[in-house]
Parts: C-alpha cells; sequence; structure tokens
C-alpha cells in the first residue's frame, strides 16, 4: 500500500457514537429534543465529510496509480528506442535496412514533446511486427555525428532506407509517425476482410480514408494506391466487402466502388464525389482532413500553415470559455467548409498566443478574441464586436465578401498638448502625416532598436532649431506598436520627410548625417514661409 489504511466508516461511527453519548451523560438534565435533532446533524455532516475525505484520498491514489503506469509505459517505449552514439551509429544505419532517426538536444522543448510520441510509436510499430528500427541521437554532444546524418536543427526526423536518408514528412503524434512510417516502408494501405477486423480497426484508429473496390485492380484502384502512397497523414484502409465497409463507414450508399474519409467529431463522415485520379483525391483530403475547429499547437502549426484553405479564422479563448463555444461556432465552421479554416488557441498559452496577439497590438489580452489572417496577401483582420456565434458568423461572411477592412494596429490617440514632436499613432496617421497641410518630418522608430535614442535626440534639437517655421511638423511613430497601408519601413531608425505637396512620396533622410546636415536638408527640400531661426544646433 502507498497509502495507510483509513478507519473504517463502521468504526469512526462508534466512536462518534460514544463521545455522543458521553456528552449526552454529562448533559441530560440540559437536553431536550431539539439538542438530539442538533446531535443528529452534526453526526451526519461529519460523515459525509469523511465520505468526503474518502473519495479525495482515493482520487489521488487513482491518479498517482495512473502516473506509475504512464511513466512505466513510457519507459518500456523508450527502451525500445535505440540510443546512438559516436561508435554505433554507422553501423547501425549500415547493417540495417530501415532506421528511423530523431535528432534531439536535451534543451529543446520541442525535441522534449514530441520524444515521448517518438516511443510511443517505436512500441507501436514493434506490435504490428515493422522491421523498421527506432533509434535516437543526442545531437548536441555528439555534434560529429549529427553533421554526418545531416541533422542540422532540433527535433529532427529522418528514415533511412538502405543508408539513404530522407526527410520525414508527416505529423508529429505517434499514430501519425506510425502512419508515415509504414506508408514509406511498404504499406501504403490496410487491408481490412472481415466485419471483426473492421471493429477492431476502429477501436485504435479515429481517422481514415476507406476505399471500396469490388477488385484490387484497375486505373481507379491504381490512382487510390499512389494517393495512399503520396499522403504523408491519414491511414488508408481498402475493402471489397460491403458488409465490412458499412462497419467502417455507416453512411455508404454505393456497393462496388466507393472512397470516403472518416473523423472524429460532429463532421464525421465524408464522401468522395470525383473522380479516381490521384491530384483530386489528394485534393479532396487537403479540405477535408482537419476537423471542423482545429487546436493549434506547435506540432501541428506546419501543416497547418500549408494547407490549401488560405482564409484562416483564428479564435483566442481561455478553455474554459471555449468548451462552451466549441459547439455553436462548429456550426459556424461548417456554414463555410473548404472556404474558410477554423483555428483555435489557448488566449493563456503565451508561447503559442503571445506572436499572434503582437501582431495586432493585444499581447495582454485575456478574453475572447477572435482575429483572421489571409496567408495569400498576408492581411490581417480582427473582429471588433463581441465575439458571439451570429456575430463570427457575419465576420467571416464579410471576409468572403472582401467588406471587412485590414486591421493596422494601434496605440491609444495620445495627448499632444505642448508637444515640440507630435506623437502619431496608427489611427492618427492620416490626420497629422497624411492630410495635414503642412510639411511632415517623421521619426519611425522601436523601442527595441538601438540607435532609435540619438536619433530621437537630433529630431528634438531640429524641432526646437525649426520651432519659428509653421508650416513644418516634426512627429515620431513607434513602428512596433503602430501600422499604416502607406507607412512600409523596414529600416529603424528612418527619417522621412512628407512635403506638404507631395505626401505620396516621402523623402528619406539620413539618420547618419549630423544635425547641421539635417538641418540644411530640410532647408533644402522644404518651404519656409518664415525665416529659420539662427540658433545654434
Amino acid at each position: 500500500m502507498l497509502f495507510p489504511q483509513k478507519p473504517t466508516s463502521t468504526f469512526l461511527l462508534l466512536t462518534l457514537t460514544l463521545l455522543l453519548l458521553a456528552s449526552f451523560s454529562r448533559n441530560i438534565n440540559a437536553s431536550d429534543y431539539t439538542s438530539a435533532e442538533d446531535d443528529s446533524d452534526d453526526l451526519e455532516q461529519l460523515l459525509a465529510l469523511d465520505e468526503q475525505e474518502d473519495q479525495q484520498q482515493q482520487g489521488q491514489e487513482q491518479e498517482i496509480s495512473n502516473r506509475f503506469s504512464e511513466a512505466e509505459v513510457l519507459s518500456k517505449a523508450q527502451r525500445i528506442v535505440l540510443e546512438l552514439n559516436s561508435d554505433n551509429s554507422k553501423r547501425v544505419i549500415d547493417e540495417n535496412e530501415l532506421v528511423m532517426v530523431l535528432g534531439y538536444a536535451p534543451w529543446c522543448v520541442r525535441s522534449a514533446e514530441l520524444m515521448p510520441q517518438f516511443a510511443e510509436a517505436a512500441t507501436s510499430l514493434k506490435e504490428l511486427g515493422s522491421s523498421l528500427l527506432m533509434a535516437k541521437l543526442d545531437a548536441e554532444r555528439y555534434p560529429k555525428v549529427a553533421s554526418l546524418l545531416d541533422i542540422k536543427g532540433f527535433p529532427t526526423l529522418l528514415l533511412f532506407v538502405n543508408g539513404t536518408s530522407q526527410a520525414y514528412t508527416g505529423g508529429f503524434s505517434a499514430e501519425e509517425i506510425v502512419i508515415w512510417a509504414r506508408k514509406k516502408t511498404g504499406v501504403p494501405v490496410i487491408r481490412i476482410s472481415t466485419v471483426t477486423e473492421a471493429e477492431e480497426f476502429l477501436k485504435k484508429h479515429q481517422m481514415f480514408v476507406i476505399g471500396l473496390f469490388e477488385k484490387f485492380k484497375g486505373p481507379d484502384y491504381e490512382s487510390f494506391i499512389k494517393a495512399a502512397t503520396s499522403d504523408n497523414e491519414i491511414q488508408f484502409v481498402e475493402t471489397s466487402s460491403i458488409e465490412v465497409a458499412k462497419v467502417l463507414y455507416p453512411d455508404i450508399q454505393a456497393t462496388n466502388l466507393f472512397l470516403g474519409i472518416v473523423k472524429s467529431e460532429p463532421e464525421r463522415y465524408i464522401v468522395y464525389e470525383g473522380t479516381f485520379e490521384t491530384e483530386s483525391i489528394l485534393q479532396f483530403l487537403d479540405y477535408n482532413k482537419f476537423p471542423l475547429v482545429t487546436k493549434l499547437t506547435e506540432l501541428n502549426s506546419v501543416r497547418v500553415y500549408s494547407s490549401p484553405i488560405k482564409l484562416q479564422v483564428y479564435v483566442f479563448a481561455k478553455a474554459d470559455d471555449f468548451k462552451t463555444l466549441l459547439e455553436p461556432l462548429q456550426d459556424v465552421a461548417r456554414m463555410f467548409t473548404k472556404k474558410i479554416m477554423f483555428m483555435y488557441i489557448d488566449i493563456m498559452d503565451e508561447n503559442l498566443a503571445k506572436p499572434f496577439l503582437t501582431l495586432f497590438g493585444l499581447e495582454e489580452a485575456k478574453n475572447t478574441l477572435v482575429t483572421a489572417f489571409d496567408n495569400k496577401g498576408s492581411s490581417k483582420f480582427l473582429l471588433q464586436s463581441d465575439p458571439t456565434p451570429s456575430n463570427i458568423e457575419e465576420f467571416c461572411s464579410g471576409l468572403l465578401r472582401g467588406s471587412i477592412s485590414t486591421y493596422f494596429k494601434s496605440q491609444p490617440i495620445p495627448d499632444n498638448r505642448n508637444a515640440s514632436v507630435l506623437a502619431v499613432v496608427g489611427k492618427t496617421f492620416d490626420d497629422l502625416v497624411l492630410n495635414s497641410p503642412k510639411n511632415v518630418l517623421l521619426e519611425v522608430y522601436t523601442p527595441w532598436c538601438i540607435n532609435c535614442e540619438t536619433t530621437s535626440k537630433q529630431v528634438e534639437k531640429l524641432a526646437k532649431h525649426f520651432k519659428g517655421v509653421h508650416n513644418l511638423v516634426f512627429a515620431k511613430v513607434d513602428a512596433s506598436a503602430n501600422e499604416h497601408p502607406k507607412l512600409q519601413v523596414d529600416d529603424y531608425p528612418t527619417l522621412l520627410i512628407y512635403k506638404a505637396g507631395d505626401k505620396d512620396n516621402p523623402i528619406k533622410l539620413s539618420t547618419k548625417s549630423g544635425s547641421k546636415e539635417l538641418a540644411a536638408f530640410i532647408n533644402k527640400h522644404v518651404r519656409t514661409k518664415d525665416q529659420v531661426a539662427k540658433d545654434e544646433l
């Protein structure tokens, strides 16, 4: 036993009863029906508390037991994976026909996430009778071996077939690693012949492609096999039995030729209605393999970004809030199938959420937000009303119509009273720069720019020097927190003069010039209504 056994409920009941009787004897003269009833209530409360403690402890014991069980499974799986080093790496790869190598670094977070998935895949492959040898290499400890195997980043997965390597192109869950490995080592399709086999298959696989063929030959079947081999992520199964097919795909209507995809979500069954051509089948999978709403992780991010559906809506929410939103969001997603991809990111996950939210200047947000990206044109959009299902639906319809304005982040509008250099933000760029009747010298900076502070001091000096010139304005904008479609700057600091008569073609000034050179440049390009002050710079 991990914990000492607790007193039984019978023992506790007996003890409590004796204590209550003793108390009753000492206070018999003061007792009445009400006090007896109170004692009964107290007893029930104590017994209820004891039962609650029992349940809590049982839960803790079960949790610890589960942890030991998981640790034992992981330990067993990790023992199956061969550890490579300077002495055995070449021999292992040369002497085995099929070897999959995981190159990792102990400090790499993604390596740590992938390691247990890789170990679990190794166990599954061994149980399936695969001859593929699974191995791992600490590339930081053995850099020469890593270089020899062409491992340049972490984590790296490589498949060696008779000593020749090919890059891994599959997913990163244990199931996805198994599927990819089997496809690349000669088992692109699983053939299922009996209802029993089909029922067992369903217990292990949540997502797959099913093909029904009267005979396993002919052009249609060949296209199916080519698609199964080319696809890197989804398990393909085939059968010639309509009874077997109905177990795997209950909604099947065809009797001798059929292809469909099965997923583990409300939109579970999707039939393929195109011609049996390899490229058409693969395109069908690309548009239908993701759930209605996909949770973004570091492991699936590459697959998400490479999706042919380039218009993607991202919902940022706390996990508990998203549980309430998921079902209605799936209903919305169903309306835009194959046109918009829906993603969910836990807003409290800083590693994933913060980089996205920073693009909107909303990195400190804690409440539910809905954004969108058009990966074709690198445009971004923000739902600026409450994230209700009806508002999300309207937002998505607007995205498809092109009626939603591209979002440009902006800080709050500042108070520029008495400022010698005006602070410009995204919301005021039009008014203070482009639509201003005056000439505007604009400093574009970022807080992290090393040289920006020096340039800012120069701009402050110049603003004082030209204080008496009424048709010249000095301004600055923090490009890390503010955007505008007509402010396209990649180098910081940048100085630009927007001339009163030609705001579409700003003139760039050298930030390496001294204050006097900059003043001379301004005098040359800006026609001032008043004589420039004569004070020294």
